[in-house]
C-alpha cells in the first residue's frame, strides 16, 4: 500500500495545529491564573502604592501574553519589536506627566 506525500503534509500540518492550540490554552489558563491572582491582590489590604504598582505588574504580565501570542509578536521580525519599544518608550513619559506635574505644583489651584 502506498501512501501519497501529501498524507505526510497533513499530518505535519494537524500536529503543528495541536502545537498552537495547546500553547493557547496554556496562555489562556495562565491569563486566568493572572486575574484570579489580581483579585486576590485586592483581597490583601496592601498599601495602595504597593497595590497599584503589583496590579500594575500583573497587568503588564498580561499585556505581554496577549501581545506574544495572541496578537502574534513573538514570531515577528526586529522590525516589530523596535516599534514596540518606541512605544513604550513614547508611552512611559506619559504616563508619568502628570506624576510630575503635580510634584511642582503645575495645574494645582490654590
Amino acid at each position: 500500500m502506498t501512501t501519497s506525500p501529501h498524507a505526510s503534509d497533513l499530518t505535519d500540518h494537524a500536529v503543528d495545529v495541536d502545537r498552537q492550540v495547546r500553547i493557547y490554552i496554556t496562555v489562556f489558563v495562565a491569563l486566568m491564573a493572572l486575574t484570579i491572582i489580581t483579585v486576590a491582590i485586592s483581597y490583601l489590604h496592601l498599601p495602595v502604592p504597593m497595590a497599584i504598582a503589583v496590579a500594575l505588574l500583573v497587568a503588564t504580565i498580561k499585556g505581554t501574553l496577549v501581545a506574544c501570542y495572541f496578537m502574534h509578536l513573538i514570531a515577528e521580525r526586529k522590525l516589530i519589536y523596535l516599534v514596540l519599544i518606541v512605544t513604550v518608550a513614547m508611552f512611559i513619559p506619559l504616563l508619568l506627566l502628570p506624576v510630575f506635574t503635580q510634584a511642582n505644583g503645575f495645574g494645582v489651584h490654590q
